[in-house]
């Protein structure tokens, strides 16, 4: 029930906009979770602008307001093509037998079932915490956006220790609609994002067979694409296990259906290419703003592909569309990338060392294994094929243009650390990681292609040698690939990638189950609008999303300096001594302090006022396992109040 909760949360919105602006088949399948980011990203800003609590009933309301005015849009637009231009006629792609389709859905079914097991295999089940640095922004997020109803970033500061701060940003658009569903069907916290992150993996083998399937790819080919997408570390697994870049990773699963819609670039059909394409582009700006440069190298390659007629465009059919596209991605876009300038500095600013050598790099590109000290080789190498037969078939040539785009600055930016990468590469937080995320997309399509014309030469070769009819012969050579190369990578490398996974999805460092066990007690003896006194190096800014419990420093990073979260972390322990440390504990609404055992990473800076707290006259020990104690700081018995503090505010529904 939890992880069918989630999935209708993820596909059913975008199925009932995309539907009534006249997408259909496997298009619509791919773009229904791109659609439904677009439909949450346009809804945070005008809901919460009109004060209406963002709800599971609201957003179902602004759903229906939108497809409604997607319909008329799409009416209208058939309407005035019929009457102004009646000699056109729209350029559907070629029927598919059912064959073809049983075909690409089995290849879906294949990667969903890699990518399952893998995560599941990985994630030590969707009860384990993700101890990464930033798996508790998220989690905060989401529970913040549930209780006060109000999804705008600019309300939200308070989880990032900037309490009140009107101009703060972060892209919520993945937390807005997975607040819908937290707490629904009994879906605690870690299932919430465990089983979110399921339903990233699965809309990725469902948009590359779209992706493969409109771009005119055989059906063989699209769907052992769409089984492959799932095998590569590089995405999904290391930006899952890595931070965890939770809407990176969204935003990243979701350009294989924006690049199906884009095909209503060239193939207009009405307005059902720009209505489309303006809510996908706002459902990536809303995911994370660096989609958008993502995109933006996709598009421009393919109009390059069009200049240099690899692509096929009449121009004075198109013109209205693409005009119109554009109009509309400005307009449904750049309201929520303008916010992002807020933190652009802190972006931009990011460092991080080199990990290879270019020649390092390089193989690690030409094999489709970015970040991997052992290549892929059972899928790179056919990969690398299929990316010199897309060359000789001139199939996608603007999809290799963007292997070489972004697997050259992968390796630049794995092996070099100049002002120049580091401009270049500064909308990714300069993260060869997350540059190393958008290589696989080509690799699995260069895959299919590699694969059906493996298997036509195959057919080719012993047609004539074996009497089996050509269907039956194809069945053989796909069958005797899938063995060779599944057992080669023993099973589509699921063990190497739950391997990858598993080292965030332990029993610790950050968040052991005795900490979790702390965190449920304080959740049962704190009041709405109390704090709890934590130290920022461990895992107890997970007590918010795990439990309800609000502490006073919100992330590993700590409260900014001048604040008073920032005062007690360093002298919580002198509240004996130091009026000042007394009333800012008054203030906060705080009468505990948790100590946990394990730190976030081993090089975490500690609140060293909550480090020192021994058990003595004004600490009274109140919960004690292996892996966390509460203390009760005596004299903040009458702290706890029903209303929060200067500067924080009290959660509803507590």
């Amino acid at each position: 029930m939890n992880v069918l909760l989630v999935l209708l949360a993820f596909w059913v919105p975008g199925l009932v906009f995309g539907a009534a602006v006249r997408l259909r088949g496997w298009t619509l399948a791919a773009s229904a979770p791109l659609l439904t980011f677009g439909v949450v990203a346009l809804g945070v800003p005008v809901l919460g602008g009109l004060g209406i609590r963002w709800t599971m009933l609201a957003v179902a309301l602004w759903t229906l307001v939108l497809a409604i005015v997607g319909l008329g849009l799409a009416f209208a637009g058939q309407r005035l093509r019929a009457r102004r231009h009646p000699d056109w006629t729209v350029e559907e792609l070629p029927k598919l037998p059912l064959r073809d389709h049983l075909v690409m859905a089995a290849g879906v079914a294949a990667g969903l079932a890699v990518g399952a097991v893998a995560f599941l295999r990985g994630s030590n089940g969707i009860h384990t915490v993700q101890q990464g640095w930033d798996a508790p922004f998220h989690g905060n997020l989401i529970r913040w956006i549930a209780e006060h109803g109000d999804a705008r970033p600019s309300t939200v500061g308070t989880i990032a220790n900037v309490p009140n701060q009107a101009d703060y940003f972060y892209p919520d658009t993945y937390h807005a609609l997975l607040s819908l569903v937290f707490g629904k069907a009994g879906l605690t916290m870690m299932p919430t994002l465990n089983l979110a992150a399921l339903a990233v993996i699965f809309t990725v083998p469902v948009g590359v067979a779209a992706l493969c399937r409109v771009w005119g790819m055989p059906a063989l080919g699209a769907a052992a694409a769409a089984a492959v997408t799932t095998w590569f570390s590089a995405f999904p697994y290391d930006s899952l296990w890595r931070g965890p870049l939770w809407p990176y990773v969204a935003g990243v699963a979701l350009i294989p259906a924006m690049l199906t819609l884009a095909r209503y670039l060239l193939k207009p059909n009405g307005v059902t290419g720009p209505v489309a394409i303006g809510v996908g582009v706002a459902g990536l700006c809303g995911l994370h703003t660096s989609l958008v440069f993502v995109l933006a190298v996709y598009l421009l390659l393919l109009l390059l592909a069009v200049l240099l007629r690899y692509e096929k465009i009449e121009w004075r059919r198109s013109a209205p569309s693409l005009i119109a596209t554009i109009g509309l991605a400005i307009v449904l876009g750049l309201p929520l990338v303008l916010p992002s300038l807020y933190n652009a500095s802190g972006v931009t600013s990011a460092r991080w060392p080199s990990e290879a050598t270019l020649a390092g790099g390089l193989g690690e590109t030409l094999t489709f294994s970015p970040m991997s000290e052992f290549p892929q080789w059972w899928i790179g190498v056919p990969a690398f094929i299929g990316i010199v037969l897309m060359v000789r078939h001139r199939r996608m040539l603007w999809l290799v243009g963007a292997y070489v785009v972004f697997g050259g600055l992968f390796m630049v930016t794995v092996a070099l650390e100049s002002n120049l990468v580091q401009a270049v590469t500064s909308v990714f937080y300069n993260d060869h990681w997350r540059i190393a995320a958008l290589v696989p997309l080509a690799g699995a399509v260069a895959f299919g292609e590699f694969a059906h014309t493996a298997v036509a030469w195959l057919v080719r070769k012993t047609q004539l040698r074996v009497k089996l009819k050509p269907a039956a012969l194809t069945g053989v050579a796909v069958l005797l690939l899938a063995v060779v190369l599944g057992g080669l990578s023993h099973g589509g490398y699921i063990g190497r990638n739950a391997v990858r996974l598993s080292a965030r999805y332990q029993d610790g460092p950050a968040v052991s189950k005795g900490e979790e066990a702390a965190y449920a007690w304080l959740g049962q003896h704190t009041a709405p609008g109390e704090h709890v006194m934590n130290n920022k190096a461990d895992g107890s800014a997970w007590m918010y999303a795990l439990a309800g419990v609000m502490p006073v420093e919100w992330n590993f990073y700590g409260a900014g300096p001048g604040t008073a979260a920032s005062y007690l972390s360093e002298r919580v322990d002198q509240v004996g001594e130091t009026p000042q440390v007394r009333k800012d504990l008054t203030d906060l609404h705080v009468r505990y302090v948790i100590q946990g055992k394990g730190l976030a990473t081993p090089t975490a800076i500690q609140s060293a006022g909550v480090a020192r707290i021994t058990e003595g006259p004004m600490f009274r020990v109140v919960f004690r396992n292996s892996d966390a104690t509460i203390y009760e700081i005596t004299g903040q018995s009458e702290a706890a109040g029903s209303a929060a503090g200067p500067g924080l505010s009290t959660p509803q529904g507590k």
